[in-house]
């Protein structure tokens, strides 16, 4: 008996220690949301399905099997590379939307220098504004890496407004949301669950300039990594994503 109740305790445990991704996993794609991919009907090794598209450049996205059974999403890129699942021909009523992920990254860059990624971008028409809700930058002054909502393009420029409040986790697996409003323009970020008000952009708050910040009519999200300086330290970045969904509605985690 001892030893059964022992063989119970240590595989709760070890349940709880698991990361989102590895913990008994659940079937995310049944609801009627606007994407969903959990990775599990597709075969392992490299990306074979019509469902989403594909952008990279010295990086691939590889489908793997995770420790406990389920399938994850293996993204690795070299030095300044990227490499995206798009999701093309995206469109949500109203323009206004949710996502949601799961994220583990083996390691962020500490060099060089402001070293920016991104791991979530929104792109489409009607503005030239890149939205980039996660995303973040290595902060020499600080010194630090954090996650901070960005943008690129049109009037207010290229910026990530990262925040100290909002350090990185390295090799653990955290579930991130976002939210994109055509209402004062605004994006509002999410982590483990927890609504994270500092990192926000809106119509007249943000990290650019002194100008209208504007969402565009998104019509492609990619979700993956970018690294946009060469000379990086680590030489190479690998990240496992699992839980892909976008909803006119909040998922959660």
């Amino acid at each position: 008996m001892r030893k059964l109740l022992a063989t119970i305790t240590t595989a709760l445990m070890l349940g709880a220690m698991a990361g989102p991704a590895e913990a008994g996993h659940r079937d995310h794609c049944t609801r009627d949301l606007l994407f969903c991919e959990d990775f599990d009907r597709l075969p392992t090794g490299g990306p074979s399905t019509l469902n989403w598209g594909v952008d990279t450049r010295n990086g691939t996205l590889t489908v793997e099997r995770a420790r406990h059974g389920n399938k994850v999403l293996h993204i690795r890129t070299v030095d300044n590379g990227r490499a995206f699942l798009t999701v093309d021909d995206f469109a949500a009523p109203g323009n206004r939307f949710f996502g949601r992920m799961r994220l583990r990254v083996d390691a962020f860059p500490t060099a060089p220098d402001w070293a920016h990624f991104t791991l979530v971008e929104a792109t489409g028409t009607g503005s030239p504004e890149i939205v980039r809700p996660i995303g973040g930058q290595y902060a020499p002054t600080v010194p630090g890496i954090f996650w901070g909502v960005g943008a690129d393009g049109g009037p207010t420029g290229d910026w990530t407004n990262w925040r100290e409040s909002a350090p990185v986790v390295e090799d653990t697996w955290q579930c991130f949301e976002w939210m994109l409003d055509p209402a004062d323009n605004r994006v509002a970020v999410w982590i483990d669950g927890r609504a994270n008000p500092e990192l926000t952009a809106s119509t007249t708050e943000h990290g650019g300039n002194d100008v209208p910040f504007l969402l565009p009519a998104v019509n492609t999200v990619k979700i993956g990594w970018q690294l946009y300086q060469g000379g990086t330290t680590p030489k190479r970045f690998d990240l496992w994503i699992d839980d892909i969904a976008l909803s006119t509605e909040r998922t959660g985690c």
